[in-house]
Order: C-alpha cells, then structure tokens, then sequence
C-alpha cells in the first residue's frame, strides 16, 4: 500500500473473542453428578468452579494478547514500503519525464515555390533562382516599375522600397551570360508566376534594388555569461505603457508602426489608447520617462478580427504613433520574415523583455533580459506530451523541453527574432504558455509570417 495520497485503511471495529467456557445456570442431577466424576480428586465442587473461572480467564487473556500482537505485525507489514519503491519526503521533488517526441529533421526550403529571390549583398542587384538550379539571375529593366519593387522587397522581409533612389539601373556585366529574368506586370498582388526567362535584356539593364533596412544593429561587444541585454542589442524592443505601469513588450518594424500581440491590447478599448505610451531605445525601465526617453503617444490600436482569447488563435496587434522615431543605433526596425518562412526545429533565435524572471509574478527586472531559444517543430510542440493539439498553423513555439529558460507575464507582445542572412527577422509575437519555463511546456508564439498580408494592408489603410 502507498501512502502517496491515500487514506490509510485500519480495522476500527476487531471482532470480539467470545468466552469459550461459560457457566450454565441450570443444571439437571444428571449433570451434577458427571461434573463430580470429572473433578475427582478435588475437595469440593466450589473449588473446581474457582478453578474453571481462572482457566477461562487465563485463555482470555492469551487469546486478546495474541490478538493485538497479530494487529500489530499486520500494520507494520502494511506501513513498510517495499523494496522496488522509496518513501517521498515533503521536500522532495519527483522526477519529470521529458517529452521525447523527434524533430523533423528533413525541412523543405523556407522560400517555398518555383523562384526564389534575393538582393546581392555585392552590388545590390535583384537576382532571381529558378528552381533548384544554383545559378542567380539578374531582372531586365524591361516593364518594370516601383509598385514591381515594392512586391519584391516585401518578398524578402522588407516593408518597402526606399524612398529615394530605391530603384537603380546598372548595366550587364560581363559575367552574367546564363540568362536573364523579366518580370511582368500582370499581378498586383503576389509575385508568383510573374516572370519569364530572356537569354538577353533589350535594354542593356537590369535592376539594383535598395530596400527600406532593417534588421540590423550597431556593432556591440558581446556579453559573456550574461542575461542583460545592453543598450542597442535590440533596438527594436520597446516598452508599451499603459496607465503609467509597464505592460507588454513590442517590436518596431516601421518609423510609425509597432508590432505587439492581441491579447496585450483587446481589453483596452479606444477610449483609452491616450493611456498608451510606447518607450524605445531603452534597456532599463527606470530610465523611461527621463526627459532623453520621452515617450511616444499612441494614434492607433488594431488587433487582428480573428483574434480568439481563448485560444490564443491570431494573437497580433499593430499600434500606430502619433510622432515617428527618430532612428539611431538605439531605434531601429526589425525586419519581417520572408513569405511562407519556416524554420527548422533546432534553429536558434532570440527572446527579450523585461518580464517576471521568477513565475511568481513579484520579481520584475528593471533591465531588459535577453535569452536564446531553439525552435521546437509543431509536430513536437503539439504532441500528447506538450500541447495536445492547441498550436494552430498561426502559432509556433521555441524553448527548451526541460523549461527553464522562457519568456513569462510581462514580456507578452515582444519579440522572437532569429538571424538570416546577417539580418535579424521577427519571427514571433510572445503569445502564451502554460506556466513560465516549465517542463513539457514551452513558450507559443504568433508566426508572423502568417500575417505578412494584413500588417501591410493595415499600414497602407491606415
């Protein structure tokens, strides 16, 4: 029997031992008479009943000793724990199984379909890869225009074209004899099937692109053994304010435009969007409201419509500033991910805010905190030993299978970035989880990529 949590069962009521002599009260002559023939040798019948009430007491009494001591043994049996099985103590902690469910280990190409597009970081040039064929070609200039440009940029991560020279015409080089792309017009809304192999340019020209940058930082010494983030490290974490009190984290991906989760603004309906400020260029709190850290008013609030808060389905929000940023090596934008951009479980990203460091809800660090994630595949993540089946195709998940590292309350909305191409992309919106950075039961994220089309619709609208 185990006494973890069960009610120990004790005999309350032994069955009473009966007597087995007893005195008849009446007796017949007949009687009287055998009796004096058993007791032969005794002085008188007196006696021989004295002697009788002592035998019987005698066995009574053997008989109850006997009896507890048969009790005794049983319960010392029944309490002994047996040899497979060691006692709990109160302080003790009983060991966790970790989920073992494999990642995948064969993941298709995060630039999923026929062509693949690219800026050379050599020359700025738009190259375009047709299939699996290892050869980059460069676009003709031929039927091109900015709104082209625009669906290019957004293709690979970037908001925009730059507003000015965006567009450059550079001509053929001699090392470009493999062919060319021309892309037509024809779409306005997505690049696919929009291009058609030349094997020369009329014009002589082809396309040098500068997209609207992102994703990268001052060049910062690296912090050794450590969980606080220094000033620049992420310049597009920023603190959203509401009524004074920090409350979520966000991730600046325009000069007016910063991306948090749903859940962070859904019960905060307009009236109150004057109680919002947004603080960039900051690592620790106290430093916010200085008058170097001014804070920016809050315009506008829109959370997906297909937010579900008990789900945690479409978990995203934009909030647009009065006033834009002033961009320095504090305030940068971060980059959004490519379209269909899907990561390897394994992949290492990146996680920070100035949430609970302890699943208390009481240890609240002033200085932003910074920890490394893995991607943990969906397969995985919605396995009978994570999450059952929770994790939509709009969410995904990064932490470790043992906890221990998480983001928790407070960092809700900030950012989950991870670097491509020496170019760092918001990959996720901190979202939910049970618990902070327990086993089993890592950190679900919004997947950004998802909802490429509506961020740039809502900033175009609004």
């Amino acid at each position: 029997m185990s006494l973890d949590g069960d009610t120990l069962s004790v005999i309350e009521n032994p069955v009473a031992v009966s007597h087995p002599f007893h005195s008849e009260k009446t007796a017949g002559v007949a009687g009287a008479k055998g009796v004096q023939g058993w007791l032969k040798g005794f002085q008188s019948t007196t006696q021989a009943h004295r002697l009788v009430r002592l035998l019987a007491a005698v066995c009574a009494v053997g008989l109850l000793g006997g009896l507890v001591v048969g009790v005794w043994f049983l319960v010392k049996l029944l309490l002994r724990p047996s040899s497979s099985q060691s006692p709990v103590g109160l302080g003790d902690t009983k060991e966790t199984s970790f989920c073992n469910v494999t990642e995948d280990i064969s993941v298709s190409d995060s630039r999923k379909g026929s062509v693949f597009y690219r800026i050379s970081p050599e020359n700025s040039l738009l190259e375009i890869q047709l299939g699996k064929l290892p050869t980059w070609l460069p676009v003709c200039y031929e039927r091109w225009n900015s709104s082209l440009g625009t669906l290019v940029c957004r293709q690979l991560g970037y908001l925009r074209l730059t507003k000015h020279k965006g567009v450059n015409l550079t001509d053929i080089g001699p090392n470009y004899t493999d062919g060319f792309i021309q892309i037509t017009s024809e779409q306005k809304s997505s690049l696919e099937n929009m291009w058609q192999f030349r094997r020369s340019c009329i014009t002589g020209k082809v396309i040098a692109l500068q997209c609207f940058e992102c994703g990268t930082r001052a060049k910062l010494p690296r912090i050794i053994g450590g969980v606080e983030a220094t000033l620049g490290r992420w310049p597009w974490q920023v603190s959203l304010y509401y009524s004074n009190r920090h409350t979520c984290g966000g991730s600046i991906i325009t000069s007016q435009w910063v991306v948090t989760a749903a859940h962070c603004v859904h019960n905060y309906r307009l009236p109150q969007i004057s109680s919002w400020v947004v603080y960039a260029g900051i690592v620790t709190r106290s430093s916010a409201k200085t008058v170097q850290h001014a804070g920016y008013a809050v315009e506008k609030i829109i959370y997906n419509k297909n937010y579900n808060h008990r789900t945690h389905d479409s978990d995203i929000a934009l909030m647009k500033l009065r006033t834009p940023f002033n961009f320095s090596d504090t305030i940068r934008p971060i980059c959004l991910p490519q379209y269909d951009y899907d990561l390897p479980g394994g992949t290492q990203c990146w996680i920070s805010g100035w949430g609970y460091t302890q699943p208390d809800g009481v240890h609240s660090p002033d200085t932003l905190k910074e920890a490394p994630v893995p991607i943990i595949s969906t397969k995985k993540c919605n396995s009978s030993c994570m999450y059952n089946g929770e994790i939509t195709a709009r969410m995904l998940c990064a932490g470790y299978t043992e906890g221990k590292v998480d983001a928790c309350q407070g960092d809700s909305g900030g950012p989950l970035v991870c670097q491509d191409d020496n170019v760092w992309r918001l990959v996720g919106v901190v979202s939910w989880g049970t618990g902070c950075a327990e086993p089993n039961h890592p950190g679900v994220y919004t997947k950004v990529a998802k909802f490429l089309g509506w961020i740039y619709e809502m900033i175009e609208n609004y």
